[in-house]
């Protein structure tokens, strides 16, 4: 009864030290690109803050309190480059053209423990892009009005929360989008999701359109940002805190479902 006893007990440290040992993997992986992952998932928020943070504002193009708006934004759209990207392309990749997920899923786990490995994968990265970028945008914008880091708890928890929506997001993407369709994840569904993800303007200001300001709430990067903006500048206008988590948890629970069956598909298939 004892060896009866303990079989399940050992079952289940082995599998959580194979999950372990998939993400150390992952992580190194990740580690040794570190600058190719950095330049892939932070250039272009930066050269936006470099532009409309820094340049337009000095030009007198525009005012200097935009800075305000545009710091949660940018680390939102990194945060979500990153988290899609790090498990979308590798979901890609693994299940397309070098077949490497067919070691992954020899592996004496459950296969659902192989996929949420990779949402953690893509929440650590996500959780490094966005820490990245956040000190190096306050450094090319300088001051920033309104700007505090006294609720960075909270900035951690959007982060966290964000990472995991996205990388949810880029499980399922990585799993239902072809190897050759690849580029129309870029193309029309990421490009709008930035542009009308409240961004690079506060979701208060679209007010003056209706219309869109509710349209929008089905775009994630919304809650994303507006977080930020509730944690970083919760003297400007912005999203109720309580809102955005309520409604971040949601869409991670949403693509975690639809990733979950869209990779089972693929791996019993």
């Amino acid at each position: 009864m004892t060896a009866i006893a303990m079989t399940p007990s050992r079952a289940e440290v082995r599998a959580s030290s194979i999950f372990v040992a998939l993400l150390r993997r992952d992580m190194r992986v990740a580690r040794r690109e570190l600058p190719f992952f950095l330049l892939r998932t932070t250039l272009q928020p930066l050269m936006f803050v470099a532009v409309f943070g820094y340049l337009l504002p000095r030009m007198g193009f525009m005012g200097r309190g935009y800075t305000t708006a545009l710091l949660p934004g940018v680390l939102a759209i990194s945060l979500t480059f990153s988290s899609i990207q790090s498990v979308a392309l590798p979901m890609v990749q693994d299940f397309g053209w070098t077949k490497e997920i067919e070691d992954r899923l020899l592996a004496p786990v459950p296969i659902v423990l192989v996929a949420a490995e990779k949402i953690a994968s893509g929440v650590l990265q996500g959780i490094v892009s966005a820490l990245f970028v956040l000190p190096v945008a306050r450094l090319i914008m300088g001051p920033i009005p309104n700007l505090t880091f006294a609720h960075f708890g909270d900035v951690l928890l959007i982060t966290i929360l964000g990472a995991a929506a996205f990388s949810s997001l880029g499980l399922f993407l990585g799993t239902a989008i072809q190897p050759q369709q690849i580029g129309l994840m870029f193309g029309v569904i990421l490009a709008p999701m930035i542009f009308f993800g409240c961004a690079y303007y506060p979701w208060q200001g679209l007010s003056t359109v209706p219309l869109m300001k509710y349209a929008v709430l089905i775009n994630p990067l919304v809650y994303v940002a507006e977080g930020m903006r509730a944690s970083l500048t919760p003297a400007a206008p912005h999203m109720p805190l309580m809102v955005v988590i309520v409604a971040l948890i949601a869409i991670t629970a949403i693509f975690w479902m639809l990733g979950m069956r869209s990779f089972l598909k693929r791996a019993v298939g």
